[in-house]
């Protein structure tokens, strides 16, 4: 091969973190997508569609975003710094600012589309992935957190995942104790990376020459660990004075109340110890995990502050499905995932093409997929069947010479 050749070939393949997808695995994929947005319409979401790159300052850090070095950044015309969409939630913070900026009451929006991360150093994660999510805004109350979860719920539910597990927090636990606790920026740095991989005995290590109080530390030691039931939440309670924490832990208990009410609960564990993957979550955060893949297949919290950056005061709860993950997780558990594979290959002759087209024209007005194609006739019909096999097709209609239709079902799962 030489090197033209090389080069040529080489632009077959796409660049590292993002990927195609095709036949089969798109079609189930775009049937997932349309069981959880149909879902989302269900619960009173109306689509918002956001542009695919936006200003730099969108999600710049004071937004508690995505950090800037996972971003991937461009220059416009007007030298102004653009990145491809990291996150969909600032980008529907702006457009409630913006067009809904005298609605008081509640909002309810969904919309899907790709984010785009700079995943180097990361073996395996994809740069590009495919989101599905939905926002309640202007509603501060424990019910609208409620109804995010049990969205979340319904929508695996529906997808046909059975084996899943939620883990519910609250951003105010942590804050409030490390407020409590005196701890600099730094030091909050590195107790949440501790505490996100469940290290209890380097929180401990860390905190052993601090003047903390004591309840604060031992709580702060247990939290990678503390999942919450009524006695490890009247443990907090023991423990603590910032009223902030204090909040918190009554915001979760009146959840699980809420959830006990949907009869939600089984898929459900209260972690005290799950920290939001952004700093802009500032109420319950949540977590989806399933067998099969190491990441969430869904997350969400609730985020009061952010709105506000962009001149609306307004609070707000989100949750996201990572549609990539989800459908790594539904293999895993060998859900059958049902495509509508009815498309008909109508074959004919130059001499029946009116009556060929007649046919297509019948099949489509009634809602079935054709492929129109004259036959070739130096191609065999053992070879279209081959053919129709490979594409999936539920069937051919051949129009022989004589103008005769024969049906030939196509056994394409063989």
């Amino acid at each position: 091969m030489n090197n033209k050749q090389s080069f040529e070939h080489s632009l077959l393949f796409t660049p590292q973190g993002v990927r195609d997808v095709y036949g089969r695995e798109c079609r189930e994929q775009n049937v997932i997508r349309g069981i959880i947005e149909q879902e989302m319409r269900l619960y009173g979401f109306r689509d918002i569609h956001t542009p695919g790159f936006e200003f730099f300052d969108i999600f710049n850090k004071e937004r508690g975003t995505v950090p800037s070095n996972e971003m991937f950044k461009f220059f416009d015309q007007y030298n102004n710094t653009i990145v491809l969409r990291p996150d969909h939630t600032p980008q529907i913070a702006r457009c409630v600012a913006r067009y809904y900026e005298n609605e008081d009451m509640q909002l309810r929006l969904c919309y899907t589309g790709s984010t785009f991360r700079n995943q180097r150093g990361y073996q395996g994660k994809l740069s590009e992935t495919t989101q599905i999510g939905a926002e309640i805004i202007g509603d501060a109350s424990s019910d609208a957190d409620g109804e995010m979860l049990t969205l979340m719920i319904e929508c695996f539910k529906k997808c046909g995942l059975n084996e899943f597990q939620i883990d519910v927090g609250h951003a105010g636990v942590f804050h409030g104790l490390v407020r409590e606790a005196g701890l600099n920026e730094d030091e909050i740095a590195r107790l949440r990376l501790f505490i996100q991989n469940k290290n209890s005995h380097a929180v401990e290590e860390m905190l052993k020459d601090r003047e903390i109080p004591g309840g604060v530390r031992e709580v702060l030691v247990r939290m990678p660990e503390i999942f919450a039931d009524e006695n490890s939440l009247q443990f907090v309670r023991e423990r603590v004075n910032d009223e902030g924490t204090l909040r918190a832990i009554e915001r979760l208990d009146t959840l699980h109340d809420i959830l006990e009410g949907f009869n939600m609960l089984d898929h459900v564990t209260l972690d005290l110890g799950l920290l939001g993957q952004m700093d802009y979550y500032t109420g319950v955060i949540f977590k989806a995990y399933t067998y099969g893949t190491g990441e969430a297949i869904a997350s969400g919290g609730r985020y009061d502050s952010l709105m506000s950056q962009f001149g609306k005061d307004a609070p707000a709860v989100g949750v996201v499905f990572m549609l990539d993950q989800l459908m790594e997780g539904l293999r895993s558990e060998k859900v059958d995932i049902s495509t509508p594979d009815e498309d008909v290959l109508v074959l004919y002759r130059s001499a029946n093409r009116t009556r060929a087209i007649e046919l297509a024209t019948e099949l489509r007005d009634n809602g079935t997929p054709v492929f129109l194609m004259r036959k070739n006739a130096d191609v065999s019909l053992e070879e279209y069947k081959a053919y129709a096999a490979r594409r999936s097709l539920a069937e051919i209609r051949y129009i022989d010479d004589t103008g005769e239709i024969t049906i030939f079902e196509v056994d394409y799962r063989s």
